[in-house]
């Protein structure tokens, strides 16, 4: 299954689009969900928190998380926080 995030994910979306992703996830029975970030284009910290919410939830459903078209600087971002391996290429 694919979670597909909008072009803008700051603080402001980021409860919302959390709290959608998750209802997704839970209604679909795929083993591997990857979470396409390619769209997204604006961007804060929330988006991490938004892409690590929904791999906490995809690990506690049994499934395997990874994300693809995650932008060179939120991919830095990532790294900076200590978070980069948490979030696999898809």
């Amino acid at each position: 299954m694919v979670l597909v995030l909008p072009a803008e994910l700051t603080h402001a979306q980021a409860g919302a689009c959390l709290g959608m992703l998750v209802q997704t996830l839970r209604r679909h029975a795929e083993p591997r969900v990857v979470a396409d970030a390619s769209a997204t284009t604006v961007f804060d910290s929330s988006a991490l928190a938004v892409l690590l919410g929904c791999r906490r939830e995809a690990l506690a459903l049994g499934k395997t998380f990874a994300v693809q078209g995650l932008h060179p600087r939120l991919a830095t971002l990532a790294q900076l926080y200590g978070v980069g391996e948490l979030l696999p290429a898809a």
